[in-house]
């Protein structure tokens, strides 16, 4: 190779290029010997004996071992799985062997249980170490902390435990990831002492505890500091606004309180900041005009008071802010003009009083907005009707009146795929206009209102509905027969409404909810969708989720008739809910197919039979009731019912040995265990006819036999 190389480079210059391009030729041929000869000295090198010990012991306190490491005294580490090695000469390493350093130890994400061993520490040229995403246990050894050559730290989402130790030997450390463990004891900011290169630092999601202690200004070339969720109390120390390079800063979810300091101000190169679910206090400092490129603020579930810093509000770069669960108060001004770049808006549960802000379609890229729970008056403004941008709102509980308008000024939101309006326009009714359509919709949330009227029909136009709920009423009338249009409805609440009739069919022939893979698309990575309900609230909460369960809840109506076979098809629906109703006939044994029910309320309606044996199948069954029915025979022992409560059974008629009076002898047999008797009574007939049949055919063999012996006898 190194002739042909050669000969190239001859022919090049005797070519018409000449001496022109003598130079780059050059810079191109000795690239090409280089990586020629690195590629080979790769090839020929060998795992120096140290180091092999040293990952001998490691990886003997691991399960499983790596695919290719061979553990013998012959065995070449270099060339294992997760091993990056390097000569001793391109390390300047004084070896007359040459021999081959390990430089980097990566097996993230590889399932390995066990613990660390101290023979890490003999890795003493090693530059990267990441063991991250596993399922190791025990402390860091300390002899991890004293790899002078070490640059990267990752040993994140495993189950390590204990504290950092005092003394720390890493000059080379840019890099240390340490989040998701169970590590304890005080903030290791002493970290900082000799590893001034750091550039990121990951200690979040821990058990980190105490004062958060000073130190960390002198990584001075830091510029990513994650240190939530842990259990940190006190202030943010004053040095900490000294780290000119920072540019996110995490903190959330820890117990930190106090008032946040104007010397945020001096970390100019800030761009997200994350200071949520703490107890910070006081006003929020007017800084924020001092950072060059600031995007993300997340301050929610803090009490901070007064209003929103005019630098805050006048920030162009802006692109999320999250304030929610505060006390922020006073009228809501934004120049909307200028934040151009803002599209999420999180200000829900302060006590903005003003009026809903008429500006804020002028926020261009606004696509998120959440008000609700504060103390805002009158109705939606007329100008959202040039709210194009906007995608999802809530306004829960803003003492808004006049619904009629408010759906008609939003329905001119023809991207709006989100609407919460719960806990305004009382005693109103809801109106039911041809003109509203609103296409884009998936999600609309009118509970708690106390809105009478029908269930409007302009609703069947809105096609594209995952998620519907109007609980919490008055509507009244019969539930429509078209909800089957709505192919992708896959949670349905109108319970605590005054709904006659028997429940449609069309309930029966949700897509989402039969044969389509349910998959909900959240329209806002900063409002988690909220659904789960305080049972012992009056009012209708919300909780944060990631997603919907799939729920049919009709429950606290009027509604009346059989529940339908064909209920049995919706196969993917997790809650069904259909109790204080007046519903009659028995239990159909097709609920049985409903294989990811987990919760089935059937209780204080007029439900007669017994419970069907074959609702023992439903293996994700954790909640069942039937009280207050009209049920009798012996109640189900298997599957999921050998944990649910007897109070959950109550007034009824059942029999058991247990709980209820013991069954008599003639108690009707309950289907399933009919059948299996109907099956043992054909089986004998079965057998019966085959020892018949069998029996019979012997018999002629038999005959033949002697029939076939006395022609042969005279012969003989």
């Amino acid at each position: 190779k190194v002739l042909i190389l050669e000969q190239r480079f001859s022919l090049l210059l005797s070519s018409e290029m000449g001496f022109y391009h003598y130079r780059w030729v050059m810079i191109l041929v000795v690239l090409e010997l280089c990586f020629f000869y690195s590629s080979q000295s790769q090839h020929d090198l060998t795992c120096h004996p140290r180091d092999l010990a040293a990952l001998g012991d490691f990886i003997n306190e691991l399960e499983p071992k790596p695919h290719g490491w061979a553990l013998n005294s012959s065995a070449d580490c270099c060339q294992w799985v997760g091993i990056t090695c390097k000569s001793s000469s391109s390390l300047g390493l004084n070896d007359p062997n040459n021999t081959a350093r390990v430089t980097k130890l990566e097996l993230a994400n590889r399932r390995l249980n066990g613990a660390l061993s101290e023979s890490l520490g003999r890795l003493d040229q090693i530059r990267v170490l990441n063991l991250s995403k596993n399922f190791i246990l025990g402390s860091i050894p300390p002899s991890v902390f004293k790899l002078v050559h070490l640059e990267i730290l990752d040993l994140s989402s495993n189950n390590l435990i204990g504290l950092i130790p005092q003394s720390l030997k890493l000059p080379s450390f840019t890099s240390v990831n340490l989040s998701s463990n169970q590590l304890s004891g005080s903030l290791p900011a002493h970290v900082c002492q000799n590893s001034t290169k750091l550039r990121l630092i990951r200690l979040e999601s821990n058990t980190f505890s105490g004062g958060f202690p000073s130190g960390f200004e002198k990584c001075a070339l830091l510029e990513q500091l994650f240190l939530g969720g842990n259990k940190l109390a006190g202030n943010i120390p004053e040095d900490l606004f000294q780290l000119q390079r920072l540019n996110l800063l995490r903190i959330q979810e820890n117990s930190l309180f106090g008032s946040l300091s104007p010397a945020l101000g001096n970390l100019s190169h800030l761009v997200h900041l994350d200071i949520s679910s703490n107890s910070f206090s006081g006003e929020i400092p007017d800084v924020f005009n001092k950072f060059l490129e600031f995007k993300i603020l997340l301050a929610h579930d803090n009490m901070f008071t007064g209003g929103i810093p005019k630098s805050l509000a006048n920030s162009q770069s802006l692109i999320l802010l999250s304030l929610r669960y505060n006390s922020l108060s006073g009228p809501l001004r934004l120049n909307c003009d200028v934040m151009t770049n803002l599209t999420s808006l999180d200000l829900g549960s302060n006590q903005f009083n003003s009026s809903l802000p008429e500006n804020l379609p002028s926020c261009r890229n606004l696509r998120n907005v959440n008000l609700a729970r504060n103390r805002f008056h009158g109705h939606v403004p007329e100008s959202f009707k040039d709210f194009h941008s906007l995608f999802y709102i809530s306004l829960t509980n803003c003492r808004l009146v006049d619904i009629s308008l408010t759906l008609h000024i939003l329905n001119h939101c023809k991207n709006l795929t989100t609407l919460i309006l719960s806990s305004n326009f009382p005693g109103e009714m809801l109106p039911d206009h041809p003109s509203l359509h609103f296409v884009k919709l998936k999600v609309l949330i009118v509970s708690n209102c106390g809105l009478s009227g029908p269930m409007p029909s302009w609703l069947s136009k809105s096609t594209n509905l995952q998620v519907l709920d109007l609980s919490w009423n008055l509507l009244n009338g019969a539930i429509p027969n078209w909800m089957d249009g709505f192919t992708s409805l896959f949670y349905l609440d109108l319970s605590r409404n005054s709904f006659i009739g028997v429940i449609p069919k069309s309930l029966t022939m949700l897509q989402s909810l039969s044969s389509r893979n349910i998959s909900f698309d959240e329209t806002s990575l900063v409002f988690p969708f909220l659904f789960r309900r305080n049972e012992f609230a009056r009012l209708l909460q919300y909780n944060q989720s990631s997603e919907f369960i799939p729920t049919i809840d009709l429950s606290y109506n009027n509604l009346y008739g059989p529940i339908w076979e064909e209920f049995g098809n919706l196969k993917k629906l997790h809650e069904f809910d259909l109790n204080a109703n007046r519903l009659s006939g028995e239990i159909p044994s097709s609920l049985s197919e409903m294989t990811s029910l987990e919760v089935l309320d059937l209780s204080n309606n007029n439900i007669s039979g017994s419970i069907p044996g074959f609702l023992q199948k439903l293996t994700s069954l954790y909640a069942f009731s039937v009280a207050n029915n009209s049920l009798s025979g012996r109640i189900p022992a298997g599957g999921p019912f050998k944990t649910i409560s007897r109070l959950d059974f109550e007034g009824n008629h059942f029999c058991d040995g247990d709980y209820f009076p013991p069954c008599e002898l003639d108690t009707p047999q309950e289907p399933e265990q009919a059948e299996q008797s109907r099956t043992s009574d054909s089986d004998l007939v079965l057998d019966f006819s085959y020892g018949l049949a069998l029996g019979y055919g012997l018999a002629l063999v038999i005959a033949a036999f002697l029939t076939c012996s006395a022609f042969e006898l005279p012969a003989k």
